[in-house]
């Protein structure tokens, strides 16, 4: 599933880097909301993190787990380019914070594939904030 929730990345990225500009008057926005949905999920995942745990809810847990949606957010006032800029800096956040948040849940094996799905999503964004620079 990770692997398949790249290709809006990847592909986005492609018709903007390779597409004549009149061909792309959805792609830009579309892989910036795509990208802002993303950071959210990735925060959402925190929550429930949380919630399956019986004992005591780190309070630090719950409040991150809203952050990226917030800036996701306003990653999607800011523009195109300035949005997709502050996607691939989340995205690496959110890993950033995974690498912290996840041994204390006991899913960081997860953590090489994480890696890897930002990486490559990252790069997208980056590659489409390229095409749309004059």
């Amino acid at each position: 599933m990770g692997v398949a929730g790249l290709v809006p990345f990847v592909s986005l990225a492609a018709v903007l880097c390779l597409s004549p500009i009149d061909q792309w008057p959805l792609a830009a926005p579309a892989l910036l909301g795509y990208g802002a949905t993303i950071c959210s999920f990735l925060g959402a995942i925190h929550w429930g993190l949380v919630m399956r745990e019986a004992t005591v809810q780190p309070v630090s847990s719950l409040l991150w787990g809203v952050a990226p949606s917030l800036l996701s957010w306003v990653a999607l006032l800011l523009g195109e380019a300035l949005g997709l800029t502050l996607i691939a800096a989340l995205l690496w956040v959110c890993l950033a914070a995974d690498r912290v948040l996840y041994p204390r849940y006991r899913v960081q094996a997860w953590l090489p594939m994480r890696w890897w799905l930002t990486t490559v999503a990252s790069v997208s964004c980056l590659a489409g904030v390229a095409a749309l620079l004059p």
